[in-house]
């Protein structure tokens, strides 16, 4: 059994935990920029790109819209890992926290770290009161 004390302890090194793989989802997310760019000489014929092969454009439009989707679902991952950090620091939003916990054990192995542990603390009874559930 825990003390609120304890468990507001866990709250608050969860909460700066999320700050920190938030900010390495977002890092990882920047990865597909050397495609975007790569994408982006394809099209405009940039130095070394022709349009002697009609499979350029495309590839190059190819390019652009995977890259562009990719960085911004792992920008938006990290926004959302942010705001369940400064949510778990004020104690609202459970079922958000929850989810996002959940979401962030797909990214290995940082986040399945921070996302087992933050589920098991957000399930303890006593946290669930900070939350102001009542069961």
């Amino acid at each position: 059994m825990t003390t609120p004390s304890q468990d507001l302890e866990h709250l608050k090194l969860l909460s700066i935990f999320h700050y920190v793989v938030a900010a390495l989802a977002a890092l990882f997310a920047c990865i597909p920029l050397l495609h975007l760019f790569f994408g982006i000489a394809m099209v405009s014929g940039w130095e070394g790109f022709v349009d002697s092969d009609p499979m350029t454009g495309f590839m190059g439009w190819f390019f652009i819209a995977f890259s562009s989707a990719f960085i911004l679902g792992g920008w938006a991952f990290a926004v959302c890992l942010f705001l369940a950090g400064r949510y778990i620091s004020q104690q609202r939003r459970y079922t958000f926290c929850l989810v996002m916990a959940g979401l962030a054990c797909m990214f290995m192995p940082f986040g399945t770290v921070l996302g087992v542990f933050t589920i098991i603390v957000l399930l303890r009874d006593s946290v669930k009161e900070l939350f102001g559930l009542n069961e």
